[in-house]
């Protein structure tokens, strides 16, 4: 009977996955039919395969001037995309429509308008008709209701029993096309597979300063611990960085298990498995992580902030979690005898260039505007060293650009005194995105200007999957000193874009006015991410 049972099992298993294509496919032309009845008239414009609706609309700056341009949108991946002209490429202004809310305008100076909300921003769009604003809404809204419906098909069409995970590959590489893309880069870490508590096949959840994969059981009991010990995160429901999922391949639950259970041997301690009570489970993830029970030398602290902080120079992640857990205080600074006067572990990993030594000393609690004794912090290093990437990290993290070191040189003063180009860039359009925002007073609230976001998104996309694009990319203190300084585009060789940090394609008032796109986009690469 046990066979019978199993085959059917794997039959059944079979069958949904056939099935969840040709579900998609008739929400998507029952979404259409929607939007006939909506509009009473034809779709606005034939649509390519993948898309649910497309067309022209208005998009109004959120500039000053509030101009109005004529762009061409499409809903496609759950995402809503424009272009500005034939001849320019795709640009992603909503990346996931779960977040996003929409909405009429009613009480504006134009008709036919409606807005698309985020945490992040908003955008008000016009339609030319009240029936293609009625398509539009109908299709935004269901797009969201979509996203959701498929965001969580693949958890209903998992089977409960999966094949046991083959040693030195991805586990059960039949379910892994069915696996989102983030939750099957993770489980390929050194013992990701498995809960790091008990065992568990195939964990949904992770914590991101940890490093380690855990079942949904072991992830409530690390969210009681505190986001200062343990920061969970689902593998399948939230949005991951490029480094954050770098963090969980390089150290993983291997790597982390054997700092934190090194001498439970020596100790008479077993593990919990996945059948054990909630209270067992409870009781080993405390000793673990917050007695540090089980950790090599734990009473040993002497000299564990300047292991930590070598470890940070030479971006040794490994050598990094392991002073941590031997007692290591990620904000000490090294005394004036040892090293580098006054400077902490993330200054260190700022000067060696790690990105995810900086990425996990952040998520473990590093104080981004901590100084030296000289006045510098870790954003004054990454701009000495000529380091971009972690330049874009710390500025995302709050970093303060206009704090001066005792020769009174800012970041900014320092990376044009460097010639460090991209740095120049970078700095200048965050003091610009700043300046928007003060000066829109209650509206400048609402985000980030989006060229700004769009730069920072392929900055931080080149320093994760192509460093070498950013190595020390330098600008000439002579004739080239002002396209490099103002991050003109190298590769273009368009010194006019450079100087005024727009897009010229298509004579964009709204790129016009300090914007731009300085480097080629990949938007593509974002979600590993995202």
């Amino acid at each position: 009977m046990e066979p019978t049972m199993k085959t059917m099992a794997a039959q059944l298993s079979h069958l949904s996955s056939d099935c969840a294509p040709k579900r998609k496919d008739l929400e998507n032309t029952h979404l259409l039919v929607q939007q006939r009845d909506a509009s009473g008239e034809p779709m606005v414009s034939p649509c390519e395969s993948d898309a649910i609706i497309q067309g022209y609309l208005f998009k109004r700056s959120r500039r000053k001037s509030k101009t109005w341009k004529r762009c061409w949108f499409s809903i496609r991946d759950n995402q809503l995309i424009y272009r500005k002209s034939l001849k320019d490429g795709n640009t992603v202004l909503f990346e996931d429509l779960r977040l996003c809310a929409v909405k009429t305008l009613e009480n504006i100076d134009r008709r036919f308008c409606f807005e698309l909300l985020s945490v992040q921003k908003c955008c008000a769009l016009q339609a030319d008709s009240e029936q293609l604003r009625q398509a539009w809404l109908s299709a935004l809204q269901g797009s969201i209701d979509l996203a959701y419906r498929e965001r969580a098909e693949p958890q209903l069409t998992q089977p409960k029993e999966l094949p046991p995970p083959q040693s030195g590959t991805d586990p059960s590489p039949g379910l892994s096309a069915q696996r989102p893309p983030v939750l099957g880069v993770a489980l390929r870490g050194p013992g990701n597979n498995r809960c790091c508590e008990c065992g568990e096949e195939e964990p949904r959840w992770a914590s991101i300063n940890l490093g380690v994969t855990m079942c949904i059981e072991c992830s409530g009991i690390h969210r009681s611990l505190g986001v200062h010990l343990s920061k969970v995160r689902s593998l399948t429901l939230d949005s991951w960085e490029a480094e954050q999922l770098k963090l969980l391949c390089v150290l993983g639950n291997d790597v982390m298990n054997g700092i934190y259970e090194a001498r439970c041997s020596e100790e008479g301690r077993v593990k919990p498995k996945a059948g054990s009570s909630r209270a067992e489970k409870e009781a080993w993830i405390k000793e673990k992580y917050v007695e540090k029970r089980f950790v090599l030398n734990n009473h040993v602290k002497e000299g564990a902030g300047l292991r930590l902080y070598r470890a940070a120079l030479a971006g040794d992640l490994v050598a990094m979690a392991a002073a941590l857990a031997q007692g290591a205080e990620v904000n000490r600074s090294i005394s004036e005898e040892e090293e580098e006067g006054g400077r902490t572990a993330l200054i260190g990993a700022a000067v060696g260039g790690s990105l995810s030594a900086c990425e996990f000393l952040l998520l473990n609690g590093a104080n981004v505007n901590h100084r030296d004794q000289r006045g510098q912090g870790a954003l004054h290093a990454a701009a000495t060293a000529g380091h971009t990437g972690q330049v874009c990290l710390l500025l995302k993290r709050g970093a303060n650009q206009y704090a001066v070191d005792e020769r009174g040189q800012d970041p900014l003063a320092i990376a044009v005194e460097t010639a460090h180009a991209d740095i120049v860039t970078l700095l200048r359009m965050a003091r610009m995105n700043e300046e928007m925002r003060d000066s829109e007073g209650v509206f400048g609230a609402a985000g980030d200007d989006e060229t700004f976001q769009d730069i920072f998104r392929d900055f931080s996309d080149m320093a994760s999957h192509a460093p070498e694009r950013l190595s020390r990319r330098q600008f000439s203190r002579g004739g080239d000193e002002e396209a490099g300084e103002e991050g003109g585009d190298e590769e273009g060789g368009d010194e006019e874009a450079g100087e005024e940090g727009g897009d010229e394609e298509g004579g964009d008032e709204e790129a016009g006015e300090g914007g731009g796109e300085m480097v080629n986009s990949q938007h593509g690469d974002e979600k590993t991410s995202e």
